[in-house]
C-alpha cells in the first residue's frame, strides 16, 4: 500500500493511518515540539577520532563503540546514525562494536542472554600499539555472572579496518556459546527526515547470508558510491540474520534483544550478523527452516576463540563484487539468477583464489550440477538443473576450508507456473455467489492458504473489497496472467468480471453519478446498520480506521486504485485487437477507450495523490502509445497533456518519487517511465540510481532483485508484521525501469542481473498448485510465504511486463541466456526461449529488442559473424493466425545498422504482420548489407 501526503489534503483515513503508526510504533521522534535529547552517561568521556586509510573513525571513549564511520572521499558522508548519537546514548541502544550472546555452562540446562548494550558502564581500556587503534576489556559493561572474558579490538590490517572480539572461558566448566551476534548499526533511520535529507545521509543494508563467504552491503539511498562492505575476518561465518526490534509489540516477531529506536514506516529496525544461532533455532526459531545449518561453539576452561569483521569500501554499487575479489573474498554469479525453472540450464560462476574442494546440494535431489570446461582461469563454471520444487542450498567448500552457501529456489517451468496461477485464480479463488450483498461476484477474490478458503471479510475492508492493492491483487494477477498466457475459458470468466463487477460496480459507469469512470476504494465495507444481525465476523476489530463505512468505501479519490483497472482494460484491448475469438464481449475500441477514460479519471478525481508516481504506472505510457498507434489523436493529446503536468512537477523535485513518507519504493517505476518519455534524462537517472540503492544483486534467491519493502505485511497480509519482505510487489515493479535501462545499455550486465532477479522473484511466491502469496517473511522465526494473496497483483503485473529472454555475449562468461537455453555451434548461437511469455527477445550484442503483440517465439538464431538473426515463430492456433512483430533497437551499438525483415511484410500499427504456418515459421532479419 502506498499512501498520500496528508498535509496536502489527502483523505482522512490516510491521516488516521499515520496517527495509528505513530501511536503503535511509538514514533515519538516525529513530534515537532519534542524536547532536545539528554546525553547519556556513555558520552561523559567524549569522542576520540582515528584517521585510517579508508575511513575517519570516531569511537565513544567510554564504550569504544562507533560514533561515526566516514569513508574517505565521501564528502563527509557517514554510514552510521551519528546525528542521533545523543538521542541514542542511553542504556539499551545498540552501536557498531556491540556484541550479543546466549550461553550456558555445562550442567546448566538454561540459556542466558548477554548484551554489551544493556547497561553502559565504561569499559576497561587496554594498551594499544602497532596496528591496534583501540582495545578494551568488556567485563564492566556485561553482567558479572558471565562465564566469559571478552576483549574487543579495533585495528588496521593491510590498510583495512578490522573489528575483533576475543572470547575466553574464565570458568572451571565448559561453556557453550549457542548464539553470537554482532549488531550491524548503520543509518537506515529515516525518522524525522525529509526526502532530500534521507537520500543525502541515510543508507540501506542487505545481507548475503553465505557463511564464510557472506557479507553485508551498505548502500546509500541515492544509489551513489561509496558503498560499504562488511566481510568476515578470520572464521566468522555469516550464519543467520537477526532483527533487533524496538519492543515486544504487534508489528514483529518476539525479539531476543531490543533497541528503543522506534520502528515504523520510516525505520524497519537494525539487524545483527549471527555467527552462531543454534540456541535461537531450538527456541524462538524452532518452527522455521533456517537458511544455514545452525551452529554453536563449546569452549573448554581457559580456551579462547576470536571472531571479527572487516570493513571494505567499494567506489560504487556496481563494483561490489570486484571489491570483494580484490580483497580475496569468494564471489558467485548465477545466470539467470538463483530462481531455477525446471526447464532451464542455469549457470553458476565462482571466483576465488583457492580451488573448489566439494559441492553439496540440500536436499540432495533438488539440483543437478556439473562442472563445465571454461577458458577463463579466474572463474569456475557450472551448469545447474533444478529438479525438486522449493528452497535448496548449495554449499561450496574451497581448498582452504572456506565455506560458501548459495540459496536457490527451484520452480516449475515458468510457463507452467504462470498457468497454475491462472487456473488457481479462476477456480479456487473464483467467487460466484450472486446473492453477495456487496456485489463482488463473479470475481477472483483474496484467498487464505492456511484456511484454504476465499476471504469475504476482513476489518481491513479493502482486502475483501476488490480494491486497493490488497483487494485488487487477485483479479489483477488473473488479468495480467492472460497477457502472458491467454486462455479462452479463463478469459470468459474475466470478461464476466469486467462487465458484472468492475464496470458499474467497482468503477462508476460513464452515465452514473457525479464521477464517471471513478474507481471506488472498496466494494466491501463495515456498515452494521445495513446488514443482518451478526453479519460481520466478531473475531475482527471493526473499530479501527481500516474498517471503512459505506460512504468512505465509495470515495474515488485514491489514485492508486486506478492503474489496476486501466491495466485490466488494456490487456483485454490487446487480446481483442491482436487475436481472433479470445475476447468477444466488446470490440477492442471499447476496452482501449475505457483504459483511456480510467487514466483521465485518476488525474481528475485523485489529484492530491496522482501527483506521485503510481505502482503499475507504466500502463499509462502504454495506453498513450496505443492511442497514438490507433489514430485516436484527441484522446492521446489529452492524456499526454495530463501526464506532462505530472512529469513537469517531478522535473522540479530533487527526488521526484516520494509520498508522505521520507522514502518509498513504488513510485519510481512510473516516474522513470514518464521522465524518460518526456526527455527529462537527469530525473530518470536519479530515479534509477535510487532503485539500485535498495534493489541488490546477491547470491540468494530471496534478496537478489528484491526491492526493499517492509510495511505492507501490515496492510495486506495475514501475519501482520513490520518486516523486510522478500519479493513483495516492489520486486516486479522496480525491475521494469531497471531492465528498460539495460536494453539501452547492454554492457551494464549488473542491471540485467538485478532486473531479472526481480522479474523471476515474483514466481517464487507461487506454490505448486498456483496459490500466489503476497511475499515471503524474512525474519528467522518464520522464513515462509504469507498465507494471504494480499497485494500480489502488482508483482504479477511486473512479471508480465518484464518477462523475456535475454541473450548476452559476456566478456568473461561467454554466451549466456536469461530466460532461455543457449547452444553455440561455431558462429551460430541458438536460443530456445523458456520464459513464461516467449514473446520478447533481447539480443544484447546487437541492441536488438524483438517483441510480439501476437504469436510466440519458438527459437532464435544469431550469426555472430554475419549479424543475421533468424526467428522461429510457433505455429498458428485457432486464435492466432498472424504474428505481429515489432523490431526495435533501444541501444546504439557501434557498427550495427537498423534491422528489418529480409522478406516484404505488411506493417500495421508499427508492427510487421507475419502469416503463420501450421509448423514453425522462420523469418530472417538483417541490416540490409
Amino acid at each position: 500500500m502506498k499512501l498520500g501526503r496528508p498535509v496536502l489534503g489527502a483523505s482522512s483515513w490516510m491521516l488516521a493511518f499515520i496517527l495509528c503508526m505513530i501511536s503503535t510504533c511509538t514514533l515519538t521522534q516525529q513530534a515537532s515540539n519534542k524536547p532536545a535529547p539528554v546525553p547519556g552517561p556513555m558520552l561523559n568521556q567524549g569522542i576520540v577520532d582515528y584517521d585510517t586509510p579508508e575511513f575517519t573513525l570516531s569511537l565513544v571513549r567510554s564504550s569504544q563503540t562507533v560514533a561515526a564511520l566516514k569513508p574517505k572521499g565521501g564528502d563527509g558522508f557517514d554510514f552510521t546514525p551519528a546525528d542521533l548519537l545523543v538521542a541514542r546514548s542511553q542504556n539499551g541502544f545498540f552501536h557498531l562494536g556491540d556484541l550479543t550472546l546466549r550461553v550456558r555452562t555445562e550442567g546448566s540446562g538454561d540459556w542466558t542472554n548477554y548484551s554489551t548494550a544493556s547497561a553502559r558502564t565504561p569499559v576497561s581500556t587496554l594498551p594499544a600499539s602497532g596496528n591496534v587503534l583501540a582495545a578494551a576489556d568488556l567485563a564492566a559493561t556485561l553482567p558479572s555472572d558471565i562465564p566469559l572474558q571478552i576483549t574487543r579490538t579495533w585495528a588496521i590490517e593491510e590498510g583495512k579496518l578490522v573489528l575483533r572480539f576475543a572470547l575466553t572461558n574464565k570458568s572451571a566448566k565448559p561453556v557453550q556459546i549457542g548464539a553470537l551476534g554482532i549488531p550491524m548499526i548503520f543509518n537506515n533511520v529515516l525518522n524525522d527526515r525529509s526526502l532530500e535529507q534521507a537520500h543525502a545521509i541515510c543508507s540501506f543494508y542487505d545481507p548475503y547470508i553465505g557463511e564464510d563467504a557472506g557479507y553485508l552491503q551498505v548502500t546509500r539511498l541515492n544509489g551513489h558510491g561509496p558503498a560499504l562492505l562488511v566481510v568476515p575476518e578470520g572464521k566468522t561465518p555469516f550464519e543467520a540474520y537477526n532483527p533487533i526490534l524496538d519492543h515486544k509489540g504487534r508489528w514483529g516477531a518476539a525479539p531476543v534483544f531490543t533497541d528503543p529506536t522506534p520502528r515504523g514506516i520510516t525505520f524497519e529496525g537494525f539487524y545483527e550478523w549471527m555467527v552462531h544461532s543454534q540456541a535461537y533455532a531450538e527456541n524462538e526459531w524452532k518452527n522455521a527452516q533456517p537458511w544455514n545449518t545452525p551452529s554453536s561453539l563449546t569452549l573448554a576452561p581457559g580456551e579462547s576463540k576470536t571472531y571479527g569483521v572487516k570493513f571494505l569500501v567499494s567506489d560504487s554499487i556496481r563494483h561490489i563484487e570486484s571489491t570483494l575479489t580484490k580483497n580475496q573474498r569468494p564471489v558467485a554469479v548465477g545466470v539467470p539468477g538463483y530462481v531455477l525453472p525446471q526447464d532451464i540450464e542455469a549457470r553458476l560462476f565462482l571466483k576465488y583464489g583457492k580451488p573448489v574442494a566439494s559441492l553439496k546440494v540440500e536436499p540432495p535431489s533438488a539440483i543437478e550440477i556439473h562442472e563445465d570446461s571454461f577458458p577463463h582461469d579466474a572463474w569456475r563454471a557450472y551448469t545447474l538443473e533444478g529438479k525438486t520444487w522449493g528452497r535448496s542450498r548449495l554449499t561450496v567448500t574451497y581448498g582452504d576450508g572456506t565455506v560458501q552457501t548459495i540459496q536457490y529456489f527451484v520452480i516449475k517451468p515458468a510457463a507452467q507456473t504462470v498457468a497454475d496461477l491462472g487456473h488457481f485464480l479462476t477456480t479456487r479463488q473464483w467467487f460466484t455467489d450472486s446473492n453477495d450483498p456487496f456485489h463482488r461476484a463473479p470475481s477472483a477474490v483474496t484467498y487464505d492458504r492456511e484456511a484454504n478458503q476465499i476471504v469475504l471479510q476482513d476489518s481491513r475492508v479493502w482486502i475483501a473489497g476488490l480494491s486497493d492493492e490488497g483487494g485488487a491483487g487477485s483479479w489483477l494477477a488473473a488479468i495480467m496472467k492472460e497477457l502472458v498466457e491467454p486462455d479462452k475459458e479463463e478469459l470468459g470468466k474475466l470478461q464476466q468480471f469486467v462487465d458484472g463487477v468492475l464496470w458499474g460496480g467497482l468503477q462508476s459507469k460513464d452515465n452514473d453519478g457525479p464521477h464517471p469512470y471513478g474507481v471506488r476504494k472498496s466494494l466491501f465495507y463495515y456498515q452494521p446498520d445495513q446488514m443482518p444481525p451478526n453479519y460481520y465476523n466478531s473475531s475482527f476489530d471493526w473499530k479501527s480506521w481500516t474498517s471503512w463505512n459505506k460512504q468512505a468505501s465509495e470515495a474515488v479519490d485514491r489514485s492508486y486504485d486506478y492503474p489496476h483497472v486501466a491495466a485490466a482494460y488494456w490487456v483485454l484491448y490487446r487480446l481483442a485487437r491482436n487475436h481472433q475469438g479470445l475476447v468477444t464481449n466488446h470490440p477492442w475500441g471499447w476496452y482501449l477507450n475505457h483504459a483511456y477514460e480510467t487514466s483521465m479519471a485518476m488525474t481528475n478525481y485523485a489529484k492530491d495523490l496522482a501527483m506521485f508516481g503510481q505502482m503499475e504506472g507504466s500502463i499509462f505510457v502504454q495506453i498513450l502509445t496505443d492511442l497514438k498507434r490507433e489514430g485516436m489523436n484527441t484522446q492521446a493529446d489529452a492524456l499526454e497533456n495530463k501526464m506532462r503536468e505530472r512529469a513537469d512537477r517531478w522535473k522540479k523535485e530533487a527526488y521526484p518519487f516520494g509520498s508522505e513518507m521520507p522514502w518509498d519504493s513504488t513510485g519510481q517505476e512510473e516516474v522513470y517511465a514518464w521522465t524518460k518519455y518526456f526527455g527529462y534524462q537527469d530525473k530518470a537517472e536519479i530515479t534509477l540510481d535510487a532503485i539500485l540503492g535498495y534493489d541488490p544483486a546477491i547470491p540468494h534467491w530471496g534478496y537478489n532483485g528484491s526491492a526493499r519493502r517492509y510495511w505492507d505485511f501490515i496492510f495486506a497480509a495475514k501475519d501482520q508484521r513490520l518486516e523486510r519482505q522478500l519479493h513483495h510487489y516492489g520486486s516486479g515493479l522496480n525491475a521494469i525501469p531497471v531492465l528498460a535501462e539495460y536494453r539501452e545499455h547492454p554492457d551494464d550486465f549488473y542491471l540485467l542481473r538485478v532486473g531479472y532477479g526481480g522479474t523471476m522473484g515474483a514466481l517464487t511466491d507461487i506454490d505448486q498448485e498456483g496459490f500466489d502469496s503476497a511475499a515471503f517473511h524474512s525474519f528467522p522465526d518464520m522464513l515462509k510465504p504469507d498465507p494471504l494473496t494480499g497485494d500480489n497483483g502488482p508483482n504479477i503485473f511486473g512479471h508480465a511486463w518484464n518477462t523475456a529472454t535475454y541473450i548476452v555475449n559476456h566478456p568473461e562468461f561467454g554466451w549466456v541466456a536469461f530466460g532461455g537455453n543457449v547452444k553455440v555451434n561455431g558462429a551460430v548461437v541458438t536460443v530456445t526461449p523458456r520464459d513464461s511469455y516467449r514473446s520478447r527477445i533481447y539480443a544484447a550484442s546487437l541492441g536488438l529488442w524483438l517483441t510480439l503483440d501476437a504469436g510466440t517465439f519458438e527459437k532464435v538464431e544469431l550469426n555472430s559473424t554475419t549479424g543475421v538473426v533468424r526467428v522461429g515463430l510457433a505455429g498458428a492456433t485457432d486464435f492466432t493466425a498472424e504474428a505481429r512483430l515489432r523490431v526495435e533497437q533501444p541501444a546504439r551499438v557501434s557498427g550495427i545498422s537498423a534491422y528489418r525483415p529480409a522478406s516484404l511484410l505488411k506493417a500495421e500499427r508499427d508492427a510487421y504482420v507475419v502469416p503463420l504456418q501450421k509448423e514453425v515459421t522462420w523469418l530472417e532479419l538483417n541490416t540490409g548489407h
